[in-house]
């Protein structure tokens, strides 16, 4: 028993997987453009902080509102984030096991990252324009992070000093990566996922993540609010002209990939006409209790007396010169 079980789900990995692959061959430049931008977020947020000054902390209304956790409980925003971000990349995968499939994970992955990108090239022109003094410890006046000194050559700024450049950042504030990251995904869990508790719960965990940044001091009210508004704008639009993925539950399918498979669905949507001919036609014979076409039944009408006499002086009136 146990080893039909596994066999079979064996099954439905290998298939699933092919079937991703073939999307994957097809859809691979836009992902790896999503990919690489990643990286070009991450470049500029290492730039910035060689033009970040530390400076007095900003009044705040979210400071004044909310205690100070403290640099000792600072893991506590990136706990909830890490759980964020963990939960929706085994749930993007889970097609690969389970039977619901109401997506497919690479055109999944190929919306989050559309959506990341607009973002976050947004986000660049932003913290680019004004630099504010940072609110984290580390980029408060006294620490030895706050300002980068100048680099000795460019590839000390093309590696990024992954992942201590990443965590220890300064200057890239507005608006909250953490919050793009934590947006895209439940705005997307909340649209493809089908458990309604779970996108409550999701909101949620956003609004805490929200909390969380800001009792941190990682960044002020104002970045974690321009990201609420920002990056909703930006999925719905984005969104909005992306072609539509299928719902998989219903049995409709995105494929074909392959260019036969592309002519088979052409020549199908050319002859739909000509086959919704027929369908009619069929239908009406149903309804008339006849399964013989028309050139059949006009011939049988002919044939019986009356009817036939006036069929023909129809047809003759409606020919030209009597022929």
């Amino acid at each position: 028993m146990f080893l039909s079980v596994n066999s079979e789900l064996w099954r439905k990995v290998s298939a699933e997987t092919a079937l991703e692959l073939q999307l994957l061959f097809e859809k691979w430049r836009l992902l790896l453009a999503g990919i690489v931008f990643q990286y070009i977020h991450g470049l500029a947020a290492r730039g910035v902080h060689y033009l970040h000054r530390p400076g007095p902390l900003l009044q705040d209304m979210g400071f004044m509102a909310l205690p100070e956790l403290g640099q000792d409980k600072g893991y506590l925003s990136e706990t909830v984030f890490t759980s964020i971000f963990i939960s929706f990349l085994l749930w993007s995968f889970h097609p690969f096991i389970y039977h619901s499939k109401r997506f497919y994970t690479v055109l999944l992955w190929r919306r989050v990252l559309a959506f990341l990108v607009a973002s976050q090239f947004l986000r660049i022109i932003t913290f680019y324009s004004t630099q504010l003094p940072g609110p984290n410890y580390h980029c408060r006046e006294g620490s030895k992070l706050a300002t980068l000194p100048p680099p000795n050559n460019v590839l000390e700024v093309l590696l990024i000093n992954f992942p201590r450049g990443v965590l220890f950042g300064c200057g890239d504030l507005i608006f909250s990566s953490h919050m793009i990251f934590t947006l895209v995904f439940v705005r997307t869990y909340h649209k493809y996922g089908s458990r309604r508790l779970i996108k409550l719960f999701a909101w949620l965990m956003a609004v805490i993540q929200s909390l969380l940044i800001i009792a941190s001091r990682k960044h002020y009210t104002v970045d974690v609010v321009v990201a609420w508004y920002t990056v909703n704008l930006v999925v719905f639009f984005v969104d909005k002209n992306l072609p539509e993925m299928p719902d998989r539950t219903s049995g409709s399918s995105l494929l074909p990939v392959s260019t036969k498979d592309k002519d088979d669905r052409t020549n199908e949507e050319l002859h739909k006409p000509e086959k919704d001919s027929k369908m009619k036609d069929e239908f009406h014979k149903l309804l008339n209790g006849n399964t013989v076409d028309s050139t059949d039944r006009r011939q049988r009408l002919q044939m019986n007396g009356k009817h036939g006499e006036d069929i023909n002086h129809t047809l003759s009136d409606a020919t030209p010169n009597g022929t």
